[in-house]
C-alpha cells in the first residue's frame, strides 16, 4: 500500500494483511473484496498495517479497483487520525 517510489530504494513495505474470516457487517477499518479478486472472499485489515521486510512478497496476488483504492486511503485516515 505504500508508493512505487520506494520499491528500488527501501528495504521494507508497509502492508495491511488479509483474512478470509469475512465480517460483512463492518465497514470501518475493513475493505471487503469482492467474489474473483482472490481465490477466497477476503477482508483487508485496515487497522493491522505494518511493514515487512520485501524478502517476505513472493508474487503479487490481485489488485483493487479505483473504488476500493479510495475506500482504503479513506480508512488510513480515519487509522491515523489525519
Amino acid at each position: 500500500m505504500q508508493t512505487d517510489l520506494l520499491n528500488d530504494s527501501h528495504f521494507s513495505t508497509v502492508i495491511c494483511p488479509l483474512t478470509t474470516n469475512v465480517k460483512s457487517e463492518m465497514e470501518l477499518l475493513r475493505i471487503h473484496l469482492k467474489k474473483g479478486q482472490l481465490d477466497e472472499l477476503s477482508d483487508i485489515l485496515i487497522d493491522q498495517m505494518r511493514a515487512i521486510d520485501n524478502r517476505r512478497l513472493i508474487k503479487q496476488i490481485g489488485n483493487l479497483n479505483m473504488e476500493q483504492k479510495s475506500k482504503l486511503k479513506k480508512n488510513i485516515q480515519i487509522l491515523l487520525d489525519l
